[in-house]
């Protein structure tokens, strides 16, 4: 019976440990480009885009439709006519014209030839896919700043976890000795009680922090569109901190946030010329064809002989639409359509003033980072090197516990601002990536 219990919880254990997924920053971006809502709804955009070309050139093809009709008249339109056409002068004839029951049936073709609106619409209709196309790939850079900065949220909690890890180990090794001197009588018991609560604090912060490094990464699955259930693990990897890519300012008009709003301002400006297009004529082309049957019956599948007649008829013309006065309605709409374009010409200014400014935090955040991160390792190497000289004096007797207990906080808060500084450097080399336009390239 043992055996048969051990067997499946070793299977769970592997299958457990089987589902632990590793991910590496390139392997998030790549997942979260695959199955995140919002990429996937940008790229069907995309692909509406195309739908919207084909419903505008529809507009330039024929038009083609077909059409059918009964009817029956119970009680037939009489009309007056002047008796000296049928040899009655003076007198009024009224006669009823047409049959009780009439069918027709025909097809009936309409063509355009000059609708300035038509082409104008073609040429919008492709400005709008490639609207699209820019918006997705904004879309993309946008899933790539977040799951970017919420991994590395991620793996510099991991860090101060790492940090709690090994304080609590130091504390641990601490407390056994003081055990031991208290056993031999050779340490009071107010210095075990502490070392017994600082334990408990630094247990308590690692609870939290362990809590904080869950919320983080279901924060993070939810960005990439992962299952939040599936059990994810980040390889440990040395941050490389290099001052190197501020040395090119980039172009700002190169970024997707301003090609959007350019191409957006392509569109405003096709749809000034489509409402300009009213004033312009309109011809088309139009024919049909019909076939009808009209008699004192039914006329389906009725003949001649049943006093049902059929025939048909064709009929090819020019429709011309000149338009004249329309009330100042179009020059109020293409009033409006030019305000749009003012308005849009502004955010164009105020975007790409913005998109400097974002690039010069960066930059700025960039340098003071690199400073910090220089100061805080040296800080925490001095602060290692104290603890370990408390320590040995403490059991030397030369310090007291409270010098220990000092430098340990000091060498743990020492440790957490690097960290701190280290996360600080990558959201500000995110930000940087992200103002020169080049996001993408994480994913190399």
């Amino acid at each position: 019976m043992k055996k048969l219990f051990i067997i499946p919880l070793f299977v769970f254990a592997l299958t457990a440990n089987a589902q632990v997924k590793t991910l590496t920053l390139k392997d998030a971006i790549t997942y979260a480009l695959e199955n995140k809502a919002d990429a996937k709804k940008a790229k069907l955009n995309v692909e509406n885009s195309e739908y919207q070309i084909q419903e505008v050139r529809s507009r330039a093809l024929p038009q083609i439709s077909a059409n059918g009709s009964l009817t029956h008249s119970p009680i037939l339109q009489t009309t007056v006519i002047d008796g000296d056409n049928f040899g009655a002068p003076g007198t009024t004839i009224q006669a009823s014209f047409g049959q009780k029951w009439s069918s027709a049936a025909g097809i009936t073709l309409n063509q355009a030839i000059y609708d300035q609106s038509v082409f104008i619409g073609l040429k919008a209709a492709k400005s709008t896919r490639e609207f699209y196309q820019i918006n997705a790939q904004l879309t993309e850079e946008q899933v790539i700043e977040k799951v970017a900065n919420a991994y590395y949220q991620v793996y510099v909690t991991r860090q101060n976890l790492a940090v709690l890890d090994n304080n609590l180990k130091n504390t641990n090794k601490v407390k056994d000795i003081i055990k031991g001197q208290f056993d031999n009588g050779l340490a009071k018991k107010i210095d075990l009680d502490r070392t017994s609560v600082r334990v408990s604090n630094i247990n308590t912060q690692r609870q939290q922090t362990l809590n904080a490094i869950a919320l983080q990464e279901n924060s993070l699955k939810f960005l990439m569109g992962m299952p939040i259930t599936t059990e994810i693990s980040i390889p440990e990897t040395e941050f490389e901190v290099s001052a190197n890519a501020l040395s090119q300012t980039p172009d700002t008009t190169t970024r997707t946030e301003y090609l959007l709003l350019k191409k957006n301002e392509q569109l405003l400006e096709y749809q000034k010329k489509s409402v300009q297009a009213a004033y312009y004529p309109t011809l088309s082309l139009t024919g049909s064809y019909n076939y009808i049957g009209q008699g004192p019956e039914m006329p389906w599948f009725k003949k001649p002989s049943d006093g049902v007649y059929w025939s048909d008829y064709a009929a090819v013309g020019l429709n011309l639409h000149v338009p004249i006065f329309t009330g100042f309605g179009t020059r109020a709409k293409v009033r409006q359509a030019n305000n749009k374009l003012e308005s849009i010409k502004v955010d164009l200014a105020e975007t790409k003033l913005a998109l400097e400014l974002e690039y010069e935090n960066a930059k700025t955040q960039i340098e003071n980072s690199i400073i910090s991160i220089k100061n805080q390792k040296e800080n925490a190497q001095l602060a290692q090197e104290v603890l370990t000289n408390t320590n040995n004096n403490y059991v030397q007797g030369l310090a007291s516990l409270t010098d220990l207990l000092e430098a340990e906080n000091e060498l743990v808060a020492a440790q957490n601002n690097y960290t701190t500084s280290l996360l600080e450097y990558k959201l500000a080399e995110i930000a940087l990536i992200k103002s020169k336009g080049e996001l993408k390239n994480l994913l190399n």
